[in-house]
Parts: structure tokens; C-alpha cells; sequence
């Protein structure tokens, strides 16, 4: 490795994430000094500048900015590396990343990863949310192992495995009058609550209106598939969710849901990369997510 101190790169990066020397040291429980001497000694060690102050900012220089990049790979590689140990040394499942959308996270995730909790108790599993460019994203490039998104997706070396088939209902609050049919054309002439543009199902609803041709005009747009449906819930709109999001007692006595019309559905798929080393964990945890198809 020529050299190169892992904790040093780790302190850099976290450095350049916070903008901060004291802001590093409160993340990784040491003292500003102690954090001060790792950068200056991996200074040291290149033979430049990678931090610099401007006022009350710790930024990067332009080596900083590049090592940074090479540090987040070298980091990648690194865990990537512990990961695949864990499971020799040990014979038990070791860590798993998981990444999925927020509406997959509450209504979907928890019966899978509460049978593997109960299987494998000593396993570590790790949840991050976003939309489906941000996953892929992040399994192609291994900060990730195993993402649970929204089609379509794509990526060079990756292993697509659609799994569950979600309908979208029209979503209004309890009492609230329902057209006699949920088409495009009646719901376009009342006041909507939609997904915030950018992921595949704003896109997904955008292409029900636009086959209809018409263009929607959200009164709203929000990112929280649970944030919507308190807007919904106190009377100011209606909304287009997931069956699964409202696809319980609580929701069925807070809202009126009705099927759209013509249907409008999602299909949720599992993405790992092609070449990903499938320890016991991951095997557990694929196993799992198929369980959900069936």
C-alpha cells in the first residue's frame, strides 16, 4: 500500500466532509490536536498542501479534492474487504448494506429484515434511504451491497431482479368527495399532493397525466411519502400513492382510497452487482427480498 495510513485517509475525508477540524474530532471521538496531526502527517507524507483555512473553514486544496476521490475508493475496497473476512473467520453473517426508497423502508423492509434479525441476531444491517438513481448509484460503486428500488433502472454489471408489482390509488381524506371515476381528467381538476420531482414514481404518475395529454400541476410536491399523507389527512388535496403506503387499519379509517383508472402500477426490484462476493450475509439477506415476491 506504499504507505498509506486508512485512518489518515478516513480523518481527511471526514475533514472534507465537515469543513472542520473540531466537527472531525467530535465524529470520530478524538481531540482537534489529535485529528490536526493526522492530516499534517499525511501531508507530510505526499509532500503537499491537502487542507487549507479560509476564515473558519477547513477546505481541500486541489490535491485534496483528488486524494479525496481516491480515498473513498480506497475505503470502499477496504470494508468490502473486512466484509468478506467477517464471514471466513467467523462462519456468521457479517454486515449488509441495504438501500431503498422511503416508502419501501416503512412498509416493506421491516417483516424481512425482522425474520433475518431472528435467524441471524448477531448480524449487522444498515439501512439508507434515497431515490433509485441514488442506489444504483451506490451498489455500483460498493458503498452499498444490496438496493431495493423502483424500475426502470440500469447499470453496466448489475443483477436486476424485479420482485413485487405495486398498484398507485388515488388518496383523499376521510369524508372528502371522491369523483365516480379516478381518471387523469378528474383528478388534474382537483388540488394534488405528489412525490417531488426527480424519482421514478413522480415520473411514473407524470407519464399516467401525459398519456392522457395532460401536463399536472401539483399544488404541492414532497419528498415524504408520510408527509403527504398528513397534507392529505387535514383536507388540502388529494394525493397518488402506493397501494402498500396506506395499505393498512389506520390509513383505511383516515382516508377514502380508490383504484385509478386506467391502472397505474410499479415494480420494486432488488439490484447487487454482478460480481458482488455473495457472503452468508448477503445470501440471507437476497433470500429474504425473494421471500417478498411470493
Amino acid at each position: 500500500m506504499r504507505g498509506l495510513n486508512l485512518d489518515q485517509l478516513q480523518t481527511l475525508l471526514d475533514v472534507v466532509e465537515l469543513g472542520s477540524f473540531s466537527a472531525a474530532a467530535r465524529k470520530q471521538g478524538l481531540t482537534q490536536p489529535a485529528i490536526s496531526l493526522q492530516v499534517r502527517e499525511l501531508e507530510r507524507r505526499l509532500g503537499v498542501r491537502l487542507i487549507e483555512r479560509i476564515g473558519r473553514k477547513a477546505l481541500p486544496t486541489a490535491a485534496g479534492i483528488e486524494l479525496s476521490l481516491h480515498a473513498e475508493r480506497i475505503g470502499a475496497a477496504a470494508d468490502a474487504a473486512l466484509d468478506a473476512m467477517a464471514g471466513h473467520a467467523s462462519n456468521q453473517p457479517g454486515r449488509v448494506r441495504i438501500g431503498t426508497g422511503a416508502t419501501a423502508s416503512i412498509h416493506l423492509l421491516p417483516p424481512a429484515l425482522k425474520a433475518l434479525r431472528e435467524r441471524f441476531p448477531t448480524m449487522e444491517i444498515t439501512v439508507n434511504t434515497g431515490n433509485a438513481a441514488a442506489i444504483v448509484e451506490a451498489v455500483q460503486e460498493n458503498r452499498i451491497d444490496i438496493g431495493l428500488v423502483t424500475l426502470p433502472v440500469s447499470g453496466r454489471s448489475l443483477d436486476i431482479r424485479p420482485l413485487v408489482e405495486d398498484e398507485f390509488v388515488a388518496v383523499f381524506a376521510s369524508g372528502a368527495p371522491i369523483p365516480v371515476e379516478t381518471t387523469p381528467e378528474t383528478l388534474s381538476a382537483l388540488q394534488l399532493v405528489l412525490f417531488e420531482t426527480g424519482g421514478n414514481a413522480y415520473r411514473l404518475v407524470e407519464g399516467w397525466f401525459a398519456a392522457a395529454g395532460i401536463r399536472m400541476k401539483p399544488a404541492m410536491s414532497l419528498g415524504s411519502v408520510e408527509a403527504i399523507k398528513e397534507l392529505v389527512a387535514a383536507g388540502l388535496g388529494c394525493a397518488i400513492l402506493p397501494r402498500q403506503a396506506v395499505d393498512n387499519e389506520r390509513d383505511a379509517r383516515r382516508f377514502g382510497i380508490k383504484q385509478l383508472s386506467p391502472p397505474l402500477s410499479r415494480t420494486l426490484a432488488m439490484v447487487l452487482r454482478t460480481d458482488k462476493l455473495r457472503d452468508q450475509g448477503l445470501r440471507e439477506t437476497v433470500k429474504a427480498f425473494e421471500r417478498l415476491a411470493k
